[in-house]
């Protein structure tokens, strides 16, 4: 809106010559009616197609047509200072129409400008101030353009990477179950069965079959949990993005790591380690988001040398109102219970700001 409400300012000369009554009144008609439409036609088209093409492309070079022959129309009955429509037409030309259509609509824009100010008889003084609005504007809106519908395109794109990526989650979930289930629910049926055959004459093989069945449930439990808990591990790379995209909410100024440092790799960052530290900038980013007040949060890993041998370090600082003394909510407690199980250490320090350190020592995974 702004780009376009900036060419706006060159209608100042159009509506002048229409209210310093040059014209007759059956002229102040005709230059009312036709701004009317140029200007309602503009605006349409430049506020609808920039950022996609709804119509098809004739019909788009068709309305750019009509704007170029209402231009000409109005410099031919009412005259020169009616030339700055030719700006508009050569915007319209580069926010709507194909590259290289464009560039054919600006250039016969600005050829259009000259042979009319050539008509007026004083083409430096007439045409001279809008050459270069008119190509630069024309030009300018087709970079515009070409900005802005491939920032929707990225939307679009990221849309339907999420939306491929669910996909695929389900399917791998689906997947999994099929294949932690199937085999025993199809174990448990065929024993079933076969125990309801056998308790009328032979209870003490129906017995050991109710057994068999009993051992199947539990170990299919078992594998329902363990797999379950798999899906709700969290990372450190979806953490990282999930931080950036949390304190971006909230508008607090985000220095969070695109990556997970190298250093981090190459230490043998074994899964729980990893849950652990991701626990743990999930806690404090939402402490964050949530208590702190901030402007600014920095997130910062790596790998430390202590004296008691190297360890993972997680750094989450904000510039917020700190914490207040006492002991640590529950989340922190929470945390704190979770870092003990895998050998880590939780420090905190307020003031100024809020300051939450995570260590966990290299090869300590619970």
């Amino acid at each position: 809106m702004l780009w376009i409400g900036i060419w706006l300012v060159f209608l100042a000369t159009p509506l002048n010559a229409l209210l310093d009554g040059r014209y007759s009144a059956a002229e102040q008609v005709l230059g009312w009616a036709g701004l009317t439409v140029f200007v309602g036609t503009y605006l349409v088209m430049v506020f609808r197609h920039t950022s996609r093409s709804r119509h098809p492309e004739y019909v788009n070079s068709a309305l750019a047509a009509a704007l170029g022959a209402i231009a000409v129309g109005l410099n031919l009955a009412l005259g020169s200072p009616w030339l700055v429509l030719f700006v508009y037409v050569a915007v319209n030309c580069g926010a709507v129409l194909p590259l290289r259509r464009a560039s054919w609509g600006i250039l016969g824009s600005t050829a259009l400008l000259c042979l009319l100010a050539v008509r007026s008889g004083d083409l430096e003084q007439q045409a001279g101030p809008l050459l270069i609005p008119t190509l630069l504007g024309g030009f300018a809106m087709t970079g515009v353009r070409q900005l802005i519908r491939t920032t929707v395109q990225l939307k679009e794109a990221r849309a339907t990477v999420a939306q491929l990526a669910a996909n695929e989650e389900r399917l791998r979930m689906a997947r999994d179950l099929h294949d932690l289930l199937g085999h025993s629910l199809s174990l448990i049926t065929l024993k079933s069965e076969l125990a309801g055959r056998m308790l009328p004459d032979h209870p003490g093989q129906a017995a050991a079959q109710v057994a068999d069945i009993e051992q199947v449930s539990r170990q299919a439990l078992t594998d329902v949990r363990e797999a379950v808990t798999g899906y709700r591990r969290p990372t450190l790379p979806g953490e990282l993005a999930g931080a950036r995209t949390a304190l971006s909410a909230a508008g607090i100024v985000a220095d969070v790591p695109v990556e997970v440092p190298a250093d981090f790799e190459s230490a043998g960052l074994d899964e729980e380690q990893e849950a652990v530290l991701a626990w743990a900038l999930r806690e404090g980013i939402t402490n964050v988001v949530r208590h702190s007040g901030a402007r600014h949060c920095t997130v910062a890993l790596g790998a430390r040398q202590t004296l008691d041998g190297r360890s993972l370090e997680l750094v989450v600082r904000d510039d917020g109102r700190g914490a207040a003394a006492g002991p640590h909510g529950n989340g922190l407690t929470g945390l704190a219970e979770r870092l003990a199980k895998a050998g880590g250490t939780l420090d905190t320090q307020a003031g100024p700001g809020f300051t939450l350190t995570v260590r966990v020592p290299i090869g300590s995974g619970a």
